[in-house]
């Protein structure tokens, strides 16, 4: 195993579920992803937008498809969130929480270590407030999904782990935005329902909302890991759509330093907002 892959297990493994670490775990992960830094990449796709910088904060609206870090999940990849904004803002950087591969929209970086361990206890400590939208099959309304979920183990990051843990406290308010009915085949229907959602995670648990979204029969679009592949299929066939309709539109913190409220709003990807205009979901309420 190289270096750089062994350290992907680790930054993986720390960032795994917000509310999991300890003071240990957050300079385990600052150490880990300073360590990073040292690896030089080559960067080929456009610059990050950046929708907040200070001093001590830089937030980005992270691509669908681009990993924060240098990870296990995929050796081959050559781009990541961490070394394209240091590069882009010539200094270090350390991610404060997690958003998945597939998922876009706002990722927070702080430019010190003693403003990360502060924005990263107020992860734990569950202080901050995060919105997304998601494209859902099928028509739902709203409510609130206390349902508790079993922590992912990775077989190599987590193999000294104590396998016995009891399922772990989360919970999602979801909102719907707007529904449609797509005049397109799939399985036994003629047309196909779905539902533009607001989702409030409470918690944050390793793919929490799309875990929740499946216990609620209303899985994600694009979700190859816990989706529907039939919708998913029509959506790439159909629509030209090859990603996870997910998006972290908003976040906001307690800034480290001036103690006042920060608020981050991340706008939909060209490519989300076509597909809602091609599919007649407005994201107006």
């Amino acid at each position: 195993m190289t270096q750089a892959i062994a350290l992907g297990r680790k930054a993986e493994s720390d960032l795994d579920s917000e509310q999991e670490h300890d003071l240990d775990n957050i300079d385990s992960m600052l150490a880990t992803v300073a360590e990073q830094q040292n690896i030089v990449v080559e960067s080929s796709s456009p610059e990050l937008e950046i929708l907040y910088q200070d001093e001590y904060l830089v937030a980005i609206n992270k691509p669908s498809g681009l990993l924060v870090h240098r990870s296990w999940l995929d050796t081959h990849a050559t781009e990541f969130a961490v070394q394209k904004l240091r590069d882009q803002i010539g200094q270090h950087v350390y991610p404060v929480h997690r958003l998945d591969r597939p998922t876009s929209g706002v990722l927070l970086f702080v430019l010190d270590k003693d403003s990360a361990r502060h924005l990263m206890q107020q992860f734990i400590d569950q202080s901050t407030e995060k919105s997304y939208l998601a494209v859902v099959r099928g028509h739902l309304e709203q409510g609130v999904l206390d349902y508790p979920l079993k922590y992912q183990y990775d077989k190599i990051a987590d193999k000294k782990a104590d396998m016995t843990k009891p399922a772990q406290e989360a919970v999602t308010e979801y909102r719907c935005i707007s529904q449609t009915e797509v005049p397109v085949a799939v399985g036994p229907y003629s047309s196909a329902r779905y539902s533009l959602m607001e989702l409030l995670p409470k918690t944050g648990r390793k793919h929490q909302l799309r875990r929740h979204m499946k216990h609620l029969r209303h899985p994600i679009v694009g979700d190859t890991s816990h989706g529907d592949g039939k919708h998913n299929t029509m959506f790439r066939e159909n629509f030209d759509i090859h990603r996870l309709l997910l998006h972290a539109a908003y976040l906001s913190v307690i800034h480290p330093k001036t103690q006042q409220k920060i608020e981050i709003h991340a706008p939909l990807t060209s490519e989300f907002a076509r597909v809602l205009s091609d599919i007649n979901l407005s994201v107006e309420k």
